[in-house]
């Protein structure tokens, strides 16, 4: 460590280098780094959905989660399974052991589930996947008093032009009813020509489908045959030939059923401003910024608001970047203000010169963690934001330590290289175990297993880094600017400021001789009296806290 110290205090140009290594390579990983909310993470989830349409819960658990707990329960790395059984699904949710191969699991579980042989015949294929956690980043509320139909069309355009735009990749439509043909066979009909409800079903299954009819090679080249005949419509669907008749006609589905097109018959509703509303969801993915989403949704939803259908309106609603945006604003606010408390406080103790190089050290440890951020995968989220917030207040501790130090020496035996490396050499052993002492009380946060761990590990993941950043700063770059410090400043533009400087020591010595040595030597004097003092009070203090005079929530709410 001393020659390290020693080295980079001899060669300033070295110590300039890494400094502006360190500043060209954070500021170079800023666009590269990724913007969002939450972090999104894979949560050791495996779901399971079985659709069985037409099913009481009770006939979902004993026929669809039964079976699939029984046939997936002695696969390896379960660690809890929970079932779910409503009208016409059934959901199983398999949580993993911390350590677990999701991916071969999934694998796994699909063979098993795949291999039941005992479902209904009602029911439909199993949908079996990773249950990942995912934000949008804002809402897009479709509303309006114009009918079911016309709205879910509105927003189906809505949803088509937001993925045109280039800044967003995912978008979802949800608070909507699925579209439905409904067939509704008459039973006098069915009597009348002698037909059955299987032989109706099979005969849409054999009609309402497409098929490739092979190929035809001509002199002008190959001719691919397929045969188009999928219903999608009521009057596909009315066209579906049943039967052949003996004067050569057919019967048609549409002579023994009302069919009408429609949305499935759910339970399902939702109101923006009292009225009916259909909304979009918009997602984050890959490296884009929660941020331009926003705006690009924002953006879109003003110029778009003037060519909707007469009667529907669009508005945003739930912008989740707005939480990122603020605690951005708190990271910038509070680093402003930490730069120009640091560099206030030193320079009323200190030096200016000295109080600009030891500020010099937080936008370096900051810039280097944003140059680190990208290869370990995180982003600048709510949680990494956090992490900045609670190590710009520790940041600038051990150079503060060490300019203070190599001050004080230049100040005894005057400036240049030696004094430098001594005061640097005297304090460099207790800083390093300073700032690793700091890193151990955060690296346990890594550790932690589960969805917990998954979210927690950012704030290490932040601070870590910038600790270490913030000890190369202190150790390579801080004694190679301080080694020429000039013993006196006192040149025409300072002269005020040395004044000032000069009133409040006095003013500090002065306090510390009548009003804290003073009461520093009765609490010494009484000191058992001080002690029992101080015991006294914190037995009040919890006594109130149990006798419930102290009010506890876990989240703070606007009215109490």
């Amino acid at each position: 460590m001393n020659q390290i110290v020693d080295w980079f205090a001899r060669n300033a140009v070295a110590a300039n280098l890494v400094a502006a290594f360190i500043i060209v390579s954070g500021l170079a990983a800023i666009p590269n780094i990724k913007q969002e909310v939450f972090p999104e993470f894979d949560s050791d989830h495996v779901t399971i959905e079985v659709p069985f349409p037409g099913s009481t819960p009770n006939e979902v658990e004993e026929m669809i989660c039964a079976r699939v707990e029984q046939a997936v329960q002695g696969l390896s790395g379960i660690k809890r399974i929970r079932s779910t059984a409503a009208e016409n699904v059934g959901l199983i949710f398999i949580e993993l052991l911390p350590q677990t191969d999701s991916e071969a699991f999934l694998d796994k579980a699909k063979a098993r589930v795949d291999a039941i042989e005992t479902f209904p015949e009602e029911a439909k294929k199993p949908v079996i996947s990773n249950f990942i956690i995912r934000k949008q980043v804002i809402n897009i509320a479709v509303y309006g008093e114009v009918g079911e139909l016309p709205l879910k069309r509105a927003a189906e355009r809505v949803r088509d032009e937001l993925l045109a735009l280039p800044e967003i990749s995912q978008v979802e439509l949800v608070n909507v009813r699925p579209y439905e043909v409904s067939i509704e066979l008459r039973e006098e009909d069915l009597r009348l020509y002698g037909l059955t409800f299987d032989e109706v079903a099979y005969a849409v299954r054999r009609s309402s489908l497409n098929l490739p009819g092979g190929s035809i090679k001509t002199q002008g080249g190959e001719i691919l045959l397929r045969s188009n005949t999928q219903a999608y419509s009521e009057n596909d669907f009315k066209r579906i030939p049943l039967r052949s008749k003996l004067d050569g006609s057919s019967l048609a589905l549409g002579d023994v059923a009302e069919i009408t097109n429609g949305f499935a018959d759910i339970d399902s509703s939702s109101e923006f401003d009292g009225k009916p509303t259909a909304l979009v969801r918009v997602f984050r993915v890959g490296k884009q910024s929660a941020i331009e989403i926003s705006t690009a949704a924002k953006n879109y939803v003003k110029n778009a608001q003037p060519s909707m259908p007469v009667g529907v309106s669009i508005e945003t609603w739930q912008d989740d970047s707005s939480y990122l945006k603020g605690r951005l604003d708190l990271l910038y606010r509070n680093g402003k203000a930490g730069l120009v408390l640091v560099f206030f406080i030193l320079a009323l103790f200190l030096r200016f010169r000295l109080a600009i190089w030891v500020t010099f050290g937080i936008p370096v440890s900051f810039l280097g963690t944003l140059w680190l951020m990208p290869y370990m995968d995180v982003s600048i989220s709510l949680i990494s934001l956090f992490g900045f917030i609670v190590v710009l207040g520790i940041v600038v501790d051990d150079a503060i330590v060490m300019g203070e130090n190599i001050y004080t020496h230049q100040q005894k035996n005057g400036p240049g290289i030696k004094n430098t490396i001594i005061g640097a050499k005297e304090v460099a052993r207790p800083v390093v175990f300073g700032v690793l002492t700091t890193i151990a009380a955060f690296y346990p946060l890594i550790a932690i297993e589960g969805n917990i761990g998954k979210v927690l590990r950012y704030i290490p993941l932040i601070v870590i880094p910038t600790l270490f950043f913030s000890l190369i700063e202190c150790i390579v770059i801080l004694p190679a600017h301080l080694r020429n410090l000039p013993k006196n400043e006192t040149s025409e533009k300072l002269w005020g400021w040395s004044r000032f400087q000069q009133w409040f020591s006095n003013g500090a010595e002065q306090f510390a001789l009548k009003i804290y040595q003073p009461i520093l030597g009765f609490c010494l004097r009484f000191r058992y009296a001080v002690v029992c003092l101080g015991i006294s009070t914190l037995l009040i203090v919890l006594a109130g806290y149990a006798g419930g005079a102290f009010s506890v929530y876990f989240f703070s709410l606007c009215g109490r």
